[in-house]
């Protein structure tokens, strides 16, 4: 008897050198597609009219699994009131315009598939899919103005000035693609440039200004507190601990288990948990029925991050540094207690370094106890800040 897909199982899915259509045995109808780029969609088969159709839903992870089995239902629901989905929502984009999201789906199949090599296609999607799909998926693509491109630059500028500007230049070149295609009459990024200089930071908070930022976020309280805390303990990126979810969580293992579709290389990381980040994930206050571990909302991760951030300075005093400071703070320290530098580039999910060119395909070693001896190792550095 077939299994049904799971989170887990579908980041371990690899693309091959053909196409694969892989079914769900929970939902009869509805498949999981792997490209050999390494592009992955949802779709639905079913039969209509006395024909075989498919309705494609939309591209993993944008869609995950929860909402393709609740997308592919309600397509397989409308065949069975005898209408065909495919035409229902061809006619709807008729009727509607063009949605950022459909246009989107149609840039990475006709576009991005067929020029980029599987990581840069994977990056450009995680852009696509994070922000673009993200913040305007189901608004017609003409509606989407200049000063929408900016406001989205803007919210990320601060904290991430590398990522605004490669988010300023996929989004500008899916605008363009658009105008090629005639499908926008011109592009809304035209005219707006990049809003960050890149310089490389080397800012690390020394002892003082980190228990300075610690007493901060727990003065602070809240998802928000809670996350700044996970950040210097984990030394992970932002983005990841701010969307951790409650099905990456193994509590008792004292196991945190990131999917390749939120890490930033695509490789799925397994990252121990120390005593300390346990016990900040079970006081986190919890919404019921939300995914998120921290949330405001319910229905998404923490956000108004430069409101916040602004809090903690004020309250710790401490004020020129970044979230991404907190995750190179974290490597020093470790390093300064006598972790060696490939358990670090472990513990921060590095490809590179230590891990690059052929090391990568013969050391398969994942040195599970090394980053959990060296990330308790750490917070117990930071608990004995607390305490001088």
């Amino acid at each position: 008897m077939s299994r049904g897909l799971t989170v887990r199982g579908l980041d371990a899915i690899k693309p091959g050198e053909d196409r694969r259509e892989i079914p769900d045995a929970y939902l009869r109808g509805l498949y999981f597609i792997v490209q050999p780029t390494g592009a992955r969609t949802w779709a639905v088969r079913y039969r209509f009219g006395g024909r075989s159709r498919k309705y494609t839903i939309g591209p993993y992870p944008a869609v995950d699994l929860a909402a393709a089995r609740k997308l592919g239902a309600a397509a397989l629901r409308t065949v069975a009131e005898g209408r065909d989905p495919f035409e229902a929502k061809r006619q709807l984009i008729a009727s509607h315009g063009d949605s950022v999201a459909a246009v989107v789906a149609q840039f990475v199949e006709r576009h991005c598939e067929r020029k980029y090599r599987p990581r840069p296609l994977r990056e450009a999607q995680r852009y696509l899919n994070n922000y673009i799909v993200a913040r305007w998926g189901s608004r017609p693509i003409n509606q989407i103005t200049r000063r929408d491109v900016r406001d989205m630059l803007e919210s990320i500028v601060e904290d991430s000035p590398v990522a605004a500007n490669r988010l300023h230049g996929i989004t500008r070149k899916f605008f363009g693609w658009a105008v090629e295609h005639d499908i926008l009459p011109a592009s809304p990024v035209n005219g707006l440039r990049p809003l960050a200089v890149e310089h490389a930071r080397e800012r690390i908070l020394d002892d003082r200004e980190l228990a300075a930022v610690w007493r901060g976020a727990e003065k602070m309280g809240g998802p928000f507190g809670c996350v700044v805390q996970l950040l210097i303990l984990t030394g992970a990126r932002k983005s990841e601990v701010a969307g951790m979810r409650w099905d990456e969580v193994g509590l008792g293992a004292a196991l945190w288990t990131l999917p390749g579709t939120r890490t930033k290389n695509g490789r799925l990381l397994e990252l121990p948990l120390s005593h300390q980040a346990v016990s900040i994930i079970k006081v986190s206050p919890r919404i019921t029925g939300s995914p998120f571990v921290f949330s405001a909302s319910g229905v998404g991760p923490i956000n108004n991050w430069s409101f916040s951030k602004g809090l903690i300075d004020e309250a710790s005093g401490v004020s020129g540094w970044v979230f991404h400071d907190l995750r190179r703070t974290c490597a020093s320290g470790m390093a300064k207690l006598g972790v060696s530098l490939p358990v670090i580039e472990k513990v921060l999910n590095h490809v590179s370094g230590s891990f690059a060119g052929i090391v990568s395909v013969y050391q398969r070693h994942d040195y599970a106890s090394e980053k959990r001896a060296a990330l308790q190792r750490w917070a117990d550095h930071v608990t004995a800040l607390m305490r001088s």
